[in-house]
């Protein structure tokens, strides 16, 4: 499994967990975070590896989807990238503005 592909699908699950359905969110949960193959996941519902595969291909493309219709996750790394460009702005231009850079260090604190 691709680290890039994990990393996406946890960042999505964390703007869109509670979207999904319980057994979804438990499904990508034990998948993505946990790290659970597919045969585990599948022992511990009582079902098919096969069926454990085709939800979570599902529940993948959901995720995409919401992303794609609600810009949640991609939003918040540009706001991310913004942000630290005026960090840097101020403290280059502004250092001795403390105003500022609270007022920088507040929205940081809001987006995490």
């Amino acid at each position: 499994m691709e680290i890039e592909k994990t990393n996406r699908m946890n960042a999505l699950f964390e703007f869109y967990s509670t979207l999904l359905t319980e057994k979804q969110m438990n499904y990508m949960e034990m998948y993505y975070a946990d790290d659970f193959s597919l045969g585990e996941i599948a022992e511990e519902y009582d079902i098919s590896r096969q069926a454990v595969y085709d939800n979570i291909k599902r529940t993948e493309k959901i995720l995409e989807e919401y992303e794609k219709k609600l810009h949640l996750f991609s939003d918040y790394i540009v706001r991310g990238e913004l942000l630290e460009t005026l960090k840097r702005y101020v403290n280059e231009t502004y250092p001795k503005d403390t105003a500022i850079i609270q007022y920088i260090e507040q929205i940081q604190e809001v987006e995490e």
